[in-house]
């Protein structure tokens, strides 16, 4: 079984999830006491945060660039960065290490592409949704088709996300935003919804919707269990 090193703390709500499948998923394969073998760095998401609104992406990079290169000289086999939004920094952390980043786009695509689904709406922060570094990899990449919410939805997302999720705070009125939000993606051509905050799972999940949705950190763990041969 290879060593899985684990980017997280962004925020520590979605990475407690990760780890958690992580381990479950290991037991059920391999069964009796059996879990999966992992290194975590766990950052400040406090500091995170601050720095992503001040739009301060190179000391953002010096973090995560040091969260990986410290998991390999920890004995690390591959990086998982247990977070959509720092995935815009995902080349420059894969060119500082000697070892395999799974991408949390890719993971989710091949998911997607199981299905006949081509074309979904993308759920995140406003980073995400805003910024190309997930919709152009799921187009350029993959051949999936991305819509967004408007400008009001996206605030109201992002808002949610840094003001309650990340706290662990779960809000049926918010969930209400969010299940509006969805169906009008899927009144603008969206045949399925992509998660893509690891946080947006604590609101939105299987459990309380029928809408086709991919949740971005269950399919990335399961996505690292499997590369590392579990």
């Amino acid at each position: 079984m290879k060593t899985i090193g684990l980017i997280g703390g962004l925020s520590w709500e979605s990475s407690a999830i990760y780890y958690k499948i992580l381990n479950q998923r290991a037991n059920a394969i391999l069964g009796g006491v059996h879990s999966c073998k992992s290194l975590m760095i766990s950052v400040d998401f406090g500091e995170i945060a601050k720095l992503q609104h001040e739009e301060n992406w190179d000391k953002l990079a010096e973090i995560m660039i040091d969260s990986a290169q410290k998991l390999e000289k920890g004995g690390a086999d591959f990086i998982v960065l247990c977070t959509n939004t720092m995935h815009k920094l995902s080349e420059i952390i894969e060119n500082s290490i000697n070892i395999p980043f799974l991408h949390i786009a890719d993971a989710t695509a091949e998911v997607i592409k199981e299905t006949e689904i081509r074309k979904v709406g993308l759920l995140g922060t406003k980073f995400t949704m805003e910024q190309g570094f997930i919709s152009d990899r799921l187009i350029n990449k993959h051949g999936i088709q991305t819509i967004i919410p408007n400008e009001k939805q996206r605030n109201d997302i992002h808002n949610i996300i840094y003001n309650e999720l990340v706290k662990g705070i779960i809000n049926d009125d918010s969930r209400k935003i969010y299940f509006e939000i969805m169906e009008d993606l899927k009144q603008r051509g969206a045949e399925g919804i992509i998660l893509g905050c690891t946080e947006i799972m604590l609101l939105v999940n299987k459990n309380n919707t029928n809408d086709v949705i991919f949740d971005t950190t269950e399919i990335h763990a399961l996505k690292a269990i499997q590369y590392a041969n579990v």
